[in-house]
């Protein structure tokens, strides 16, 4: 068990995935300083209740991810622009409140990987999966997504996986909190059956609307 500052968003970080911030309000700075005077790294946590900025701390779900500051970039007004990656999954057994910036004392959280064999097809179907969503978000996004940038070992893809989906952080939040590699695969599967059909539709009612024709009364 160890502390650790906390840094509540709207938003869920996994482990391997970057995650840029623009540092504006002072209990922040004030953690980011004393983050580089150490080891660099700091808790983000998904918000339950709160709000991100200028207001009171947020309450955060009690399973987040560690991130540690890469690069760091000082702008004016003393505002700061960081860029950080995620690294470990850690649970929060205690909040503090005696700083401006909440602290928990948490402890790892490991997933269970699992071995190889057991990970493997249900990797290969998430790829497939993968390969077609980026597909469709480009066509309805206009954006260029690189399906060839894929991790190839399971779980980094799984974490890559779920943090692509363009879903609500409730829902990412229960993927960040699986317990098992193999339940953290299959779970991702299932949400990218949902979210593929989803796209589909809405490219088919594009589709149709564009073929139906105009009035000229």
């Amino acid at each position: 068990m160890f502390e650790l500052p906390l840094f509540p968003l709207n938003t869920v970080l996994f482990p391997g995935m970057p995650l840029p911030l623009h540092i504006f309000e002072e209990r922040y700075k004030l953690m980011i300083s004393q983050c580089l005077q150490g080891e660099r790294i700091f808790g983000v946590v998904l918000i339950k209740h709160g709000s991100e900025a200028l207001g009171p701390l947020a309450e955060p779900h009690l399973v987040g991810c560690t991130a540690r500051i890469i690069e760091l970039e000082t702008l004016d007004e003393g505002r700061l622009h960081i860029d950080t990656v995620g690294e470990q999954r850690f649970q929060v057994l205690r909040l503090k409140n005696s700083l401006p910036y909440l602290v928990g004392e948490v402890d790892q959280m490991p997933i269970e990987a699992g071995s190889p064999e057991e990970l493997k097809p249900g990797a290969e179907r998430l790829t497939t999966k993968v390969r077609q969503y980026i597909d469709l978000l480009n066509k309805i996004e206009n954006v260029e997504l690189d399906s060839g940038q894929i991790p190839q070992d399971p779980l980094a893809l799984a974490y890559f996986a779920s943090a692509l989906l363009q879903m609500p952080p409730t829902d990412k939040q229960k993927l960040l909190e699986s317990g098992r590699g193999i339940d953290l695969i299959n779970y991702t599967n299932q949400f990218y059956l949902r979210e593929i059909a989803f796209l589909r539709a809405i490219i088919e009612r594009g589709q149709d609307q564009s073929k139906t024709p105009v009035s000229q009364n």
